[in-house]
């Protein structure tokens, strides 16, 4: 089965560079017609199948199984795609993973593209999120993630400092604890479409203070901001060899 799911996927990632990208706006339906409009989700609350994964025991055979299926996008070294169309995974937090993972299952953060692949008939409950978060943490990051064009890095460092380090740290290493992700070596045209999602309020999930923090921020502060932090170099430990390929999926 997930071999089936794996190939539809693959299909997928085509319509994705025609707009279908791992993301997409509330202009797109979800399935089983949940309201994207849903007034009772607040951001990072207790309970669901967030909860769950994180108090599970992870199990790495099986998360390499789940992993099968987001590879397709996601590609099997967790690398994504370097012109933002599916994000980088590898070097994502544990507890980030599982909440996005649970918000997208719970149509809390619209992703039509992923969702049907996420659902717990295709990959399993809860401990299938636990398992593809812990398999994930495993991989290394991509050594040459998508960059900008690298005209502003100045301005980009000092709005970083001014506006970004007190929830993703000094060097975009984000907070597993409080679910703030890694934004070191992220590809930049992800990052980008996700900021103005954020801004938008098309990426419903977002963290309100974000939102907030984010509105007075001009075109050339976002593209110059999300370019210097997209070069930032994880520490080397994390960062994976170019050229390499996942053995799991040879």
């Amino acid at each position: 089965m997930k071999t089936l799911i794996r190939a539809v996927a693959v299909a997928l990632v085509a319509t994705a560079a025609f707009g279908t990208a791992a993301d997409a706006g509330p202009r797109d339906k979800p399935a089983q017609g949940k309201s994207l409009g849903d007034k009772d989700y607040s951001w990072n609350a207790n309970g669901g199948e967030k909860d769950e994964a994180l108090h599970l025991k992870p199990d790495l055979k099986n998360g390499r199984e789940v992993y099968e299926v987001c590879a397709a996008c996601h590609l099997p070294e967790g690398w994504g795609q370097t012109d933002g169309t599916f994000p980088q995974l590898a070097g994502q937090h544990n507890k980030v993973i599982i909440k996005q993972l649970a918000d997208i299952r719970a149509l809390n953060r619209d992703n039509p593209t992923m969702y049907p692949f996420a659902l717990p008939d295709q990959i399993g409950g809860p401990q299938a999120i636990a398992d593809v978060a812990a398999y994930i943490g495993t991989l290394k990051m991509n050594p040459e993630p998508g960059y900008g064009d690298g005209t502003d890095l100045e301005h980009g460092k000092k709005l970083y400092k001014e506006n970004c380090v007190r929830c993703h740290g000094e060097h975009g290493e984000g907070n597993n604890d409080k679910y703030y992700p890694r934004l070191e070596s992220q590809h930049y045209a992800y990052l980008l479409r996700q900021y103005q999602w954020i801004k938008e309020g098309k990426r419903r999930n977002a963290n309100p203070d974000m939102v907030k923090q984010i509105q007075t921020f001009t075109d050339r502060d976002t593209k110059a901001v999300l370019d210097y932090v997209s070069r930032i170099k994880p520490p080397a430990n994390l960062i994976g060899v170019k050229g390499w390929k996942n053995p799991d999926f040879q």
